[in-house]
């Protein structure tokens, strides 16, 4: 007779179950995750990690940045190299040429990325900006089989409709934080700005990437808020950024984050958006630092190469820790939705 006893789930695999079976968490139980025992943390990172491979399997999707025009901002963000009284050693420049812009291209196709991210401070793009960028936009879709994300601030409905019919698939504009705690951050502009920017992208049929900056003296509750808020948006892509404090910002002092929390808050946004492509940001090098790969346990993507006036660890790194893991990077990530079933692997997705 068999007396051996079966212990009973964990509170976080029962978690895991309830979202496996359509349940959405609650905000008590969103911070309860960032609240969780460093004990348990092997325990959350299974159970986040149950929901990433139902959605997604073990394809891991790559994006690459180019930062098309850098400095000269007039807005005061406090974690940004490139704001208003910034005394941060940046390169500054104006938006970059046509011939930049498709060596970025060139660079994301090498590089094993899905998604090319053209990214250019300042407010917000004039018409002509929002032209050249379009206009680069056809010329990279003729060539290349990236899917294009653009960040450029703050949009009109104009400058987003050419932005759509040029080929753009999604507009990137992070909320950073939560409502409450935004004008902590930044002044010059305010969070109902970075909606309405949301807001004319997606009627003009663009998807929505925006995440936000963990760790830049905001409360657990400030994140669980940015997390439900970002779930009302029906975001397509999160992408989840740990600040790392650069010398000459006014957030320069703040270090406050360990790995372990980082892994939790990417938790949170895997169990409170189990379909959602969650990727791992600016700053995880330097805060998750020997932890980095267990970041993909919860989350799908993550960017390759440097980010923007900062630089990250090489491509063939990450090549080498996506492999360590057993998991494969998808190259055509655009053909692949989630669909509630583990994926089965595309025929253009590569091993590395």
């Amino acid at each position: 007779m068999d007396t051996q006893v079966k212990s009973a789930p964990s509170r976080w695999q029962s978690l895991a179950d309830q979202v496996l079976s359509g349940y959405q968490i609650t905000r008590d139980e969103g911070l309860e995750i960032l609240h969780a025992a460093d004990d348990e943390l092997l325990e959350l990172l299974a159970a986040a990690y149950r929901v990433r491979q139902k959605y997604f399997g073990k394809q891991v999707q790559l994006y690459y940045l180019k930062n098309a025009k850098s400095g000269l901002c007039p807005e005061d963000c406090g974690y940004c190299s490139q704001a208003r009284g910034s005394k941060a050693d940046i390169p500054k420049y104006r938006m970059l040429n046509e011939e930049k812009l498709m060596d970025g291209a060139k660079a994301a196709d090498e590089a094993k990325a899905g998604t090319y991210c053209i990214v250019a401070s300042g407010r917000g793009p004039t018409d002509k900006e929002v032209e050249h960028v379009a206009s680069v936009v056809e010329k990279i879709k003729s060539s290349y089989d990236l899917r294009i994300c653009c960040c450029l601030g703050l949009l009109n409905e104009d400058q987003a409709k050419r932005l759509q019919q040029a080929g753009v698939n999604r507009i990137n504009h992070n909320l950073n934080t939560s409502r409450e705690y935004y004008e902590k951050i930044c002044t010059t502009h305010t969070y109902e700005d970075r909606l309405q920017t949301l807001k004319v992208a997606r009627d003009a049929g663009m998807e929505l990437c925006s995440g936000l900056i963990v760790g830049m003296g905001e409360t657990p509750e400030d994140i669980v808020d940015a997390t439900f808020e970002l779930r009302a948006l029906e975001t397509k892509s999160i992408p989840v950024n740990f600040l790392n404090s650069i010398e000459g910002t006014s957030l320069e002092a703040v270090d406050e984050l360990d790995p372990r929390y980082c892994l939790k808050a990417l938790c949170l946004f895997r169990l409170a958006h189990p379909a959602t492509e969650i990727r791992i940001a600016g700053g995880r090098e330097v805060n998750l630092r020997s932890m980095q790969a267990m970041g993909l346990y919860p989350a799908n993507s993550m960017f390759v190469s440097d980010y923007l006036t900062t630089k990250g660890q090489s491509p063939e790194a990450d090549y080498e820790m996506i492999a360590d893991l057993g998991f494969e990077v998808i190259i055509s990530g655009h053909e692949m939705e989630a669909s509630g079933e583990a994926p089965a692997m595309a025929a253009q997705s590569e091993s590395c």
